[in-house]
């Protein structure tokens, strides 16, 4: 009997320990296959730039993505002309990919607005490149502060008020500005959604953003277009 007694609780201790790791692994409430999935209406977005009768935000998506599927390889690198090549990329290459896949030129709307608007990136900018403004996380936060919507940075799991406003499509800027990411269509069960973003090795779509939240890296979340 007493053999029994401590076989139940040592089954019982494991489960609690692994309970407890897999929380923070994941960053996820271990019991929330019990519950109630949550489910965070779509915002709808009125502008269909391509015009290919899917709205921005979801194009944008679709783009994104497209940089995990072709498992785009993290390389930091200056290149004359601007782009790098379709296999390779960093970071903000998945922001201006993913706004082109929906019909959006971000490289000449952020070059026209450092040239007519120098003041506002003095502090990015201290020579005008067109080879690679448009590739500095610091300028894109300048350029979506101005001409995106600014959106909370706070992230609370299971909170429907909250998380509906993190919607598929919206970018993320994080580690002083010097991450940033596209929000997912994907959702957790407790409806905080998954990122799309490039760091070493490779374009991924992550489970990040509350752990990203917990550690206070997220210093911006636009909507672009408005």
């Amino acid at each position: 009997m007493k053999k029994i007694f401590i076989f139940i609780i040592c089954v019982f201790v494991i489960a609690i320990t692994s309970l407890l790791c897999y929380k923070n692994l994941f960053d996820e409430d271990p019991l929330s296959f019990i519950k109630p999935k949550v489910e965070i209406d779509n915002v709808r977005c009125a502008s269909d730039k391509n015009k290919n009768g899917i709205d921005d935000l979801d194009d944008i998506v679709v783009g994104a993505r497209q940089e995990t599927v072709n498992k785009t390889k993290y390389k930091d690198a200056y290149y004359v002309g601007g782009y790098p090549p379709n296999n390779e990329g960093v970071c903000t290459d998945v922001i201006w990919r993913a706004l082109k896949y929906a019909g959006y030129d971000l490289k000449t709307a952020v070059d026209t607005d450092i040239k007519q608007n120098p003041k506002d990136y003095s502090e990015s900018v201290k020579t005008p490149d067109p080879n690679i403004d448009f590739r500095r996380v610091k300028n894109l936060k300048i350029f979506f502060k101005k001409y995106a919507l600014s959106l909370t940075t706070e992230v609370i799991p299971n909170d429907k008020k909250n998380l509906f406003h993190w919607q598929r499509g919206d970018i993320v800027v994080l580690d002083n500005q010097e991450h940033i990411g596209i929000i997912s269509d994907k959702r957790r069960r407790d409806g905080v959604p998954y990122v799309i973003h490039n760091s070493y090795p490779s374009a991924r779509e992550s489970d990040s953003l509350l752990i990203w939240y917990k550690q206070n890296r997220i210093v911006a979340h636009f909507r672009f277009p408005k």
